[in-house]
């Protein structure tokens, strides 16, 4: 069901997420499936979309839904091995379509988490994939975006994006 996704000032965006226990599995795939329709429905009206975490449909639990070639759920994700190396990027977000926040990222990392089997899972992320991941991460722990901006330049409406460096 496409659930209304929160907006930037909500105050339960900067609450920090509930782990998934093993026995709310069942209620989990609900929530799967609501994320799954929420991010197809943004991505309708708005052309981008490649992941969600719960937080952001006012489900205060760990998990994030990613939709690239096909779907991948994060049960209670640890992000792990950040590397060194940084990367500046304009980020985007579902909780605030019209508005860009540069922020810096790690360039590299590995994410550990269950899947809906309950299964521990590993993945290694690089560039565009790592950086989605730590937005995505950033949200379980009530963190957006634009508290990442680098400084008081990093905030751009959407229409500007040919302008930006």
């Amino acid at each position: 069901m496409i659930k209304e996704i929160l907006l930037l000032g909500n105050p339960e965006l900067y609450r920090i997420s509930e782990p998934v226990k093993k026995d709310e599995i069942n209620r989990i795939k609900e929530v799967v499936e609501d994320l799954h329709d929420t991010m197809a429905d943004f991505r309708k009206q708005y052309g981008v979309g490649r992941a969600i975490a719960s937080p952001q449909i006012g489900v205060m639990k760990r998990l994030i839904y990613m939709y690239i070639d096909m779907p991948v759920i994060f049960i209670n994700p640890v992000l792990k091995d950040k590397s060194n190396e940084t990367m500046l990027v304009w980020d985007d977000c579902m909780s605030f379509p019209d508005l860009l926040v540069k922020v810096k990222r790690n360039m590299s990392c590995r994410i550990v988490y269950r899947d809906l089997e309950w299964k521990e899972k590993e993945m290694k992320l690089k560039g565009d994939l790592s950086e989605l991941l730590q937005h995505e991460y950033d949200h379980l722990d009530g963190i957006l975006a634009v508290s990442r901006a680098v400084d008081n330049q990093s905030l751009a409406l959407n229409s500007q994006k040919g302008l930006l460096k």
